[in-house]
């Protein structure tokens, strides 16, 4: 029987930024918008705070483009500030390499394993799905939810009782199945 775990986010990743004021590196988004039109050109931003002196930096998510190429739902989930619009661009590798930022998500996501019945299983089948792009290390995730240390899944990786298609150590963002023999 294959179980299934999901992992999502808890609220929106730090971004990691160096900040001009105090040399601080991590920056907190709330999920507002800054919209600029200067006649037919429009720009916008998301908006984000330094979590160390509270200097607001202006997240590039669209620059001088014309109005009318601009879709009226996304203009509409801006200026209503929407924090899922928000974690859609964060998610965005076009937004991050033109702000050059990268994501922080320590802190910010959980793991939903939907209870622990499985755990006294000889074989334990797991599929994990994550909800959004969200790197975390699959050993991590499998000490987690197996309520094991790390080095505990370390071993049984080594020992071929922790298997997968994919390879475990690292960090992984997409959909995997593994298989936990005890």
């Amino acid at each position: 029987m294959l179980d299934n775990w999901v992992v999502m986010p808890t609220c929106l990743p730090l971004v990691r930024r160096r900040c001009h004021t105090c040399a601080s590196e991590h920056f907190r988004t709330s999920g507002k918008f800054r919209v600029n039109a200067n006649h037919k050109l429009i720009d916008a931003w998301l908006l984000a705070l330094c979590t160390s002196c509270g200097e607001t930096t202006k997240l590039t998510v669209l620059e001088r483009m014309n109005v009318r190429s601009v879709r009226p739902d996304l203009l509409d989930r801006m200026h209503d500030n929407d924090p899922g619009l928000a974690a859609e661009l964060l998610q965005d590798p076009v937004v991050r390499r033109r702000n050059r930022i990268a994501l922080d998500w320590d802190d910010a996501w959980r793991l939903d394993t939907g209870g622990s019945d499985h755990l006294d299983r000889e074989v334990i089948d797991i599929s994990v799905h994550f909800t959004a792009r969200i790197p975390v290390r699959p050993v991590r995730l499998i000490a987690e939810g197996c309520g094991l240390s790390r080095a505990e899944v370390e071993r049984l990786i080594t020992e071929g009782s922790l298997v997968s298609s994919v390879r475990l150590n690292g960090k992984l963002s997409d959909d995997f199945t593994f298989t936990l023999k005890r």
